[in-house]
């Protein structure tokens, strides 16, 4: 029985062989070989975004940060040296602050020619779960758009505001070749929780040792910046970690969908 899925999943089969070259004459898979679970895989691979919660390489740590490009983001930037660390940084089109602001042009350039990875928060922080598909997307690509014009790249890389998405927003990060980071260690500093009480889930995972940790942080926070972070670097660190980007936690994928020529300011570069 050719159910849907596999009706799909077949179309994307008989595309990809269309692609290969004409030499090629390894026997491409039928429809029949397919189960329904297989086909439905197979679909969801090609039409949803991967999500990401976990790190992949082994002793590594992502510290990562939401929210931005904020007043502390080169705080950061230099206590992340200070350590021989590379970190991600999440950032909005117009949350905050505006994203093309020359405070924060300033500060996209000095975080992404330092090493750091620059990823997609979208733009005005929504609950994607809320928004229709064009309006997901628009929060996207507005995103996108100054990214490119500020630095010349569009991320690979997106994190859904609060940590929610459902089927129809991966479909539409899908169509927008970028792929969903989540996380699996929350520093709380963003629901009111005190330095001390942050250090103290930092101490915590530490001494669990984890073979992996992918953080969330807010740089938003000036404490978090300039307490929490240099006491969450020297306490894994101690541990043997190795700070990396998520895209370096992930296997090395490339952080970048495309890179290009930075803009030049201009009248567009507004929010």
């Amino acid at each position: 029985m050719f159910t849907t899925s596999r009706i799909l999943a077949f179309s994307l089969l008989a595309t990809l062989a269309s692609a290969l070259p004409a030499n090629f004459t390894e026997r491409a898979p039928e429809l029949g070989d397919l189960t329904d679970d297989e086909a439905l895989s197979l679909v969801e691979r090609a039409t949803l975004a991967p999500v990401y919660s976990k790190c992949t390489t082994a002793n590594t740590v992502a510290i990562t940060f939401d929210d931005g490009p904020y007043t502390w983001n080169t705080d950061i930037v230099n206590t992340l040296k200070q350590y021989s660390a590379k970190g991600t940084f999440f950032v909005n089109g117009n949350n905050y602050e505006c994203i093309y602001s020359t405070a924060n042009e300033k500060r996209l350039k000095t975080a992404y020619s330092a090493g750091h990875q620059i990823a997609s928060h979208t733009w005005a922080h929504l609950d994607w779960t809320t928004l229709s598909k064009d309006k997901l997307k628009s929060e996207m690509t507005k995103t996108d758009t100054a990214l490119t014009k500020i630095l010349g790249v569009k991320p690979a890389f997106v994190r859904p505001p609060y940590g929610n998405y459902n089927t129809a927003s991966r479909e539409v990060a899908a169509a927008n070749g970028q792929s969903l980071v989540i996380w699996d260690f929350d520093s709380g500093d963003s629901v009111g929780k005190s330095v001390a009480q942050s250090e103290t889930l930092y101490k915590n995972i530490a001494n669990k040792k984890p073979s992996t940790i992918l953080t969330l942080n807010h740089e938003t926070y000036e404490t978090t910046a300039k307490q929490v972070l240099p006491y969450a670097l020297k306490t894994l660190k101690a541990k043997g970690y190795k700070f990396v980007t998520v895209a370096e936690c992930l296997g090395g994928k490339n952080p970048y969908a495309t890179k290009t020529t930075a803009g030049k300011r201009d009248s567009t570069w507004k929010c």
